[in-house]
């Protein structure tokens, strides 16, 4: 069972940090979530795959990846627990970079054109890698139905999903945090 609390208690102790960091998208910040020292935790990554599977419960997908490598473990723990549960979906991850062999393909993973599928990032920002992966996908020939985020920074990724009709929706935002969004200017 998903336990919201313990998964923001796993991201206070292990990701998030303090100090002046580059993110991504180019942004300054005066924190830093390392997504991964909870994704690559046994613990954390069982609550993160239990909270989206519970997540997604009435959105109708046959797969679930994103961008590799942010999303590569999150869609294994994904995949095993949604197995636990008698759920039948399929992975995949994006690719950077197609590679410069066999197939030179983005997306690899047992998914075909036509499937719905649900892309995931651990944090989002602005959403930008969480799009990369969506046009990928889309130019793969899968249907991107919602993408899903562990902790929204609540710094234009929400938007920026919507501007292309894509629903989004995250496990934990910033302000779970005790942390406020920068003012953007303008």
């Amino acid at each position: 069972m998903f336990n919201r609390d313990r998964l923001m208690e796993l991201f206070r102790e292990r990701a998030l940090k303090f100090g002046d960091f580059t993110l991504v998208s180019g942004k300054k910040s005066s924190y830093y979530l390392d997504g991964k020292q909870v994704t690559l935790h046994a613990e954390g990554l069982r609550q993160i795959s239990l909270g989206l599977l519970d997540m997604l419960k009435e959105t109708e997908y046959d797969a679930f990846g994103g961008m590799s490598i942010g999303a590569d473990p999150i869609a294994g723990g994904v995949l095993t627990v949604a197995a636990e549960q008698g759920l039948d979906i399929k992975g995949f991850m994006v690719r950077k970079e197609a590679k410069g062999h066999g197939t030179n393909k983005y997306v690899e993973g047992p998914v075909e054109p036509g499937m719905k599928v649900v892309i995931v990032d651990d944090v989002v920002t602005t959403g930008g890698s969480s799009l990369l992966a969506v046009d990928r996908v889309e130019e793969f020939g899968c249907k991107v139905v919602k993408v899903v985020g562990i902790v929204d920074r609540l710094q234009g990724g929400a938007e920026n999903f919507a501007k292309r009709d894509i629903p989004f929706e995250s496990l934990l935002s910033i302000t779970d945090f005790g942390i406020e969004p920068p003012k953007e200017d303008g």
